[in-house]
């Protein structure tokens, strides 16, 4: 409701807001990376650490699809391991054992509830493109 009263008894408003921005802000790729992992924590509203950061909720929400993306890279959390340690089912190496063929490798990986198999010789590129599978359908 506006009142356009014309009483001059009633005192003016004590609060005056003036903008005095210079355009639009400029966000450091590190500072995006932060408040996108922020809002990805189990719990969080985007708009709750939109409003707590000063940004709009869809710039977040941009945010976390360029991490998807792996356009933006996010800040480790301290519940990511560095290591992964390797456990080997056969009692041998397999470098020593020259009669074991190659499609009998057998490479898996167990993360987070995820468990991935890759089955006979499984190149660098391959590999390369399990972790980074995991690596973005955990993270975001």
């Amino acid at each position: 409701m506006d009142d356009h009263s014309d009483d001059i008894r009633r005192p003016l408003s004590p609060r005056i807001e003036v903008f005095a921005g210079t355009g639009r802000k400029r966000w450091p790729d590190d500072l995006k990376a932060q408040i996108a992992a922020e809002s990805l924590e189990p719990g969080a509203v985007v708009t709750d650490v939109a409003r707590r950061h000063g940004c709009r909720p869809q710039q977040v929400h941009d945010w976390r699809r360029r991490a998807r993306l792996g356009q933006l890279v996010l800040p480790a959390s301290a519940d990511t391991l560095s290591f992964v340690p390797v456990m080997s089912e056969s009692a041998l190496p397999a470098a020593t054992d020259p009669s074991g063929s190659p499609e009998a490798a057998v490479v898996t990986v167990e993360l987070q509830g995820a468990r991935v198999e890759v089955r006979g010789a499984s190149g660098l590129a391959v590999l390369s493109d399990v972790f980074i599978a995991l690596r973005r359908t955990r993270s975001c």
